[in-house]
């Protein structure tokens, strides 16, 4: 058999979950589809698709041989555009993943000029505030926010986030406004759990770091559960400045403990290997540098930025409305 199409045909099928959209894109049969993935799995010696009458699911080989087929098909694409009039170019669909406030304001908004400078380019993007590991889940580059441990992943940095110690007026008006980190643990903070540090917030300030253990009922695995709750009166948050814009413009929200800056946060471009980079992998990332060294709200600063003082919020970003 044809394995190099085999693999495509099978990882279309583990992408959308069934046998007839991949017919309706390769303007062919349902049947065909079916027999070619059963070719494959002959030729392989195992079953790689569970199947149903209502869906289709990978098995566990399916699922390691799925990542597998999708590096060899990769490296096809890079091969085909390594000569001749396609050098270079990049091309193919470039799976990438990130947090989900983060990709809604700063990186869907951002695609479609991406788009327009590379037409052979296509994107799926996958958000979660889950860290994912981009060789287990079949991505080719996963956007996070804060520091990793992980070696055996390539980071390069792509920008920094700063934080803010944000409430909203109801809630300040009900408890009263803390004028020091040490204050926060008379109060209800609501603890973003996907942070690395959990509930120890860690803040600069003119002596130095502090580090505060805080406490309250509500913790949160993502950041916009948090934005909903500081905007609700429910507690005080520490967010990244761009999560927060109408609501500080109109007051709404306010920022607190100013002078006691969090630790600003690296953004972060994750991926599997040095080697063999796609181009379509590195036109993303270039891009995406670029794109965050021009906002104010993104840009990689000195350590300095950690004490430069109130935060202000620019309303050209585009992230910055909702």
């Amino acid at each position: 058999m044809d394995v190099l199409a085999g693999m495509r045909v099978f990882a279309r099928v583990a992408e959308t979950g069934g046998f007839s959209a991949v017919a309706r894109e390769l303007s062919t049969t349902q049947p065909t589809v079916s027999r070619t993935v059963a070719a494959l799995e002959s030729h392989l010696g195992v079953r790689l698709l569970h199947r149903s009458s209502r869906a289709v699911s990978l098995t566990d080989d399916g699922r390691a041989f799925y990542v597998r087929a999708m590096r060899a098909l990769e490296a096809v694409a890079e091969a085909e555009t390594s000569v001749g009039g396609r050098r270079g170019q990049p091309v193919g669909l470039l799976r990438m993943g990130a947090p989900v406030a983060f990709g809604r304001l700063h990186i869907a908004p951002r695609l479609g000029t991406f788009l327009a400078h590379h037409p052979k380019v296509d994107i799926d993007l996958s958000m979660t505030d889950a860290f994912v590991d981009p060789v287990e889940f079949g991505l080719d580059l996963v956007i996070r926010i804060g520091d990793l441990e992980d070696q055996s992943l390539v980071v390069r940095r792509l920008g920094v986030t700063r934080r803010v110690t944000v409430a909203s007026d109801d809630y300040l008006d009900r408890r009263g406004v803390p004028s020091s980190p040490s204050d926060l643990t008379a109060h209800d903070c609501i603890v973003y759990s996907r942070l690395a540090t959990g509930d120890r917030w860690h803040f600069e300030g003119a002596d130095g770091p502090i580090v505060v253990k805080v406490g309250g009922r509500l913790r949160a695995d993502n950041s916009e559960a948090v934005r909903e709750a500081v905007s609700a009166g429910v507690g005080i948050g520490v967010v990244p400045v761009w999560l927060f814009g109408d609501e500080i413009r109109s007051g709404r929200v306010r920022i607190i403990l100013s002078a006691f800056e969090p630790r600003p946060l690296p953004i972060n471009a994750v991926y599997a290997s040095r080697r063999h980079v796609a181009a379509k992998v590195r036109a993303m990332i270039a891009f995406l540098a670029a794109e965050f060294h021009a906002s104010p709200l993104l840009r990689s600063v000195g350590p300095e930025s950690s004490s430069a003082g109130p935060v202000s919020i620019d309303r050209s970003d585009p992230g910055v409305s909702r």
